[in-house]
């Protein structure tokens, strides 16, 4: 495991300026950790226990490899600024399985595994924080709403997989570059990324054809339908549309899948935690 740096740790505020439900104001690493969805379910010393449980923040440049599928992790990333991609490479090309933003625990899945089954592939250059596995196992054990955030967190992560795989094996090339595009929309709107009329986000068409499964022609053509039926315009990692809840029916996209409206009163021993083995 890599050596923590030490940081000023962060006490509970007296009063909070949230801007959007973001709190990157004391809470710089984890502000967005679960925003949007149930972060108002953490307390304050929950939430100041996870800020302090990570080390300072790194800086990764574009395209580096964060973690190789099926080699041992110990550790546990949260990261802070850009984007990350989970990518499955084999003999039939490269598919990428998922995209990380602001506030995600990139490698949530390794906890229990002690590795992941896809690469961490930056996306343009990252920051990140990292902290030890079984520094996070024991604080998720000894305080029951980190322990049920992380449950959340992981069940999210699932869902949007799932979401994935249904969606995107069932529409046409324009369709599923309309699905991915909402979603992409929806999930940085809920961490104070996004505008009114679109957002940036740095994929290229190699990138939107890699995770809906064609080729950068196809895509190309699937992207030119968009813009064609006015639904988007992509250009240079900006997506813009007029009519957003057009393009959402367009891609069969809703979005309560992305939300958990409570973080659940359950006891960590009942999620599984405990048998969490280092």
């Amino acid at each position: 495991m890599r050596p923590q740096v030490a940081r000023e740790p962060v006490r509970p505020p007296q009063r909070l300026v949230i801007v959007g439900n973001i709190e990157l104001d004391h809470y710089l690493i984890t502000g967005r950790f679960l925003a949007g969805r149930c972060r108002d379910g953490l307390g304050d010393s929950a939430r100041a226990a996870i800020e302090n449980l990570f080390a300072a923040p790194e800086s990764v440049a574009d395209g580096a490899l964060l973690a190789e599928a099926f080699a041992p992790v110990d550790t546990v990333a949260i990261l802070v600024d850009g984007f990350v991609l989970r990518v499955i490479a084999d003999d039939a090309g490269r598919t990428i399985v998922g995209i990380q933003m602001p506030g995600d625990l990139i490698d949530l899945p390794a906890l229990g595994l002690g590795y992941l089954d896809h690469d961490l592939v930056a996306l343009g250059p990252v920051t990140l924080a990292r902290t030890g596995q079984a520094q996070l196992t024991d604080l998720a054990l000894a305080n029951g709403e980190v322990g049920r955030a992380l449950w959340v967190a992981s069940q999210l992560d699932g869902t949007i997989q799932r979401q994935w795989a249904v969606k995107l094996g069932r529409l046409k090339a324009s369709r599923r570059a309309a699905r991915v595009l909402a979603e992409l929309w929806c999930r940085l709107e809920l961490i104070g990324l996004a505008h009114t009329t679109g957002y940036y986000i740095p994929l290229t068409q190699q990138h939107l054809a890699d995770m809906c499964g064609t080729t950068a022609i196809h895509m190309n053509r699937a992207l030119g339908e968009l813009r064609r039926l006015e639904l988007a315009d992509v250009r240079r990692g900006f997506v813009t549309a007029a009519d957003r809840a057009a393009l959402e029916d367009y891609g069969q996209f809703r979005h309560d899948y992305l939300t958990a409206r409570k973080i659940a009163h359950a006891n960590v021993s009942d999620m599984g935690i405990s048998h969490i083995t280092m």
